[in-house]
């Protein structure tokens, strides 16, 4: 069912000068049941280590340097290639950092470290993160958690044993946008009334896989001692299993993550997929999936796709549908929407107008006369009036950081993150053996 708001989280806004637009500030999380904070803390400075300097590393990067209070002290990458590439850019923000290969030389000598942000291939962080916890270092690990159950499983484990934070990379979990909807309009005003379906896709066009410069090819016995069989693989490890979950566990981590915060655990998948269009992967390049999921007043169906053939059919996004509305969110806010039907009567529209939940779009009535007779009255568009300005990780490791200092709590720590990431691989599993596969909620619990 769809979980129940324990604390209201709290933000500051502000209107415009016209009074039509509210702006979030800042949002603070509820209380997770399950991690503790990490105490309070009276460091100034929290120094961390980035393990992990590719595509995601990148990324990561700009969010951190952007937050006040974090020192980045050490970086790590078994790729020389990635390593002096990203020293270099920051020395020239004035960030020197030490530079290391492996990533247990790095627990070996650096002893200054209070946290880790880990940006490694799936099959890595599992053991990385184990070991960063019994090191007594706090973890920000991306998502996926591993590739495999029983490698997340046991990362949630040592993260007991040790009492550290992890906190996984599903970061929309902070986003602003997000906790706004969640706790403002889906359980506060539960203007979507009763759930019935939810739909979600990260459709994405051609890519050519990643190359590399011939002559900083890793040697063949580095290759094999880190668990690539060559240059290609390593370069291109989400496609490989072993190594990666495929598409599901790329883009669609992000989608089902969502649908499992707002609606809880599914207790069936099922799942379609194939290898179509790349000739030279292991993962399948598309699939579709149907979550079925056991809410208070009935099943709810969650239709999910991924596609890296076409960018077509309206992006990215996640869309919860009930018989009174309907909320259609994205990271991009261009796509997000939420739309009330004609015949809502459970949710006083103008109250939610009135506190600035919502804020209406117009539509003309050329667009309204084209409804056909045999159709439902057209649904009338609102706007989601909360924007923010900072890079889509930027407030998730703002949380984990927080957290640290013993004033906030893990938005998203690594036992509520695994029941999402459960229910992600069990959907690869479908698609593998074409089967209904069921889930409990025993299943879930790490």
């Amino acid at each position: 069912m769809v979980k129940p708001l324990l604390n209201r989280r709290e933000f500051i806004s502000a209107t415009t000068a016209t009074g039509a637009t509210l702006l979030l500030n800042a949002c603070k999380s509820d209380p997770s049941p399950k991690i503790a904070s990490a105490g309070k803390s009276s460091l100034n400075t929290i120094n961390i280590a980035l393990i992990g300097y590719g595509e995601e590393g990148k990324v990561l990067l700009e969010s951190i340097l952007n937050i006040e209070g974090v020192r980045l002290v050490a970086l790590c990458d078994i790729w020389d290639y990635h390593l002096q590439e990203g020293a270099r850019y920051l020395s020239k923000v004035n960030n020197e950092v030490r530079t290391y290969e492996n990533y247990e030389d790095l627990l070996a000598k650096e002893k200054d470290l209070q946290a880790v942000v880990i940006a490694t291939p799936d099959f890595c962080h599992a053991p990385m993160t184990n070991a960063c916890l019994k090191a007594g270092l706090h973890v920000y690990c991306e998502k996926m958690m591993s590739n495999t159950i029983d490698g997340a499983r046991s990362m949630v484990k040592t993260m007991h044993e040790t009492g550290k934070l992890l906190q996984i990379g599903h970061q929309r979990r902070s986003n602003p946008r997000y906790l706004f909807t969640k706790n403002r309009l889906l359980e506060e005003a539960k203007f979507c009334g009763r759930l019935t379906a939810a739909q979600s896709q990260w459709n994405r066009a051609v890519k050519e896989d990643f190359g590399w410069p011939k002559k900083y090819e890793l040697p063949a016995s580095t290759l094999t001692k880190y668990g690539y069989k060559d240059m290609h693989q390593f370069r291109n490890w989400r496609w490989y299993k072993g190594l990666g979950g495929g598409p599901l566990s790329d883009l669609g981590a992000h989608q089902i993550d969502i649908l499992n915060w707002w609606l809880g655990t599914p207790k069936s998948v099922i799942g379609s997929g194939g290898l179509d269009y790349y000739k030279n992967h292991d993962w399948y390049d598309n699939a579709m999936i149907i979550y079925e999921y056991p809410l208070e007043q009935g099943v709810a169906r969650a239709f999910y796709q991924v596609q890296t053939t076409t960018s077509a059919g309206g992006g990215y996004y996640e869309m919860f549908m009930g018989d009174e509305g309907t909320i259609k969110m994205s990271e991009d806010p261009s796509i997000c929407s939420i739309y009330r039907e004609a015949r809502a009567t459970q949710v006083s529209w103008d109250d939610l107008l009135q506190k600035g939940y919502v804020r209406a779009k117009t539509a003309s009535a050329d667009d309204a006369a084209k409804v056909d007779v045999r159709e439902t009255a057209q649904l009338a568009e609102y706007e989601i009036p909360v924007f923010f300005n900072k890079p889509p990780h930027q407030p998730h490791l703002e949380n984990f950081f927080n957290t640290i200092r013993g004033t906030a709590k893990l938005n998203c720590p690594g036992d509520e993150a695994f029941s999402s990431e459960y229910s992600i691989h069990k959907a690869n599993e479908a698609v593998a053996t074409q089967t209904r596969i069921a889930i409990t909620p025993e299943e879930v619990r790490a």
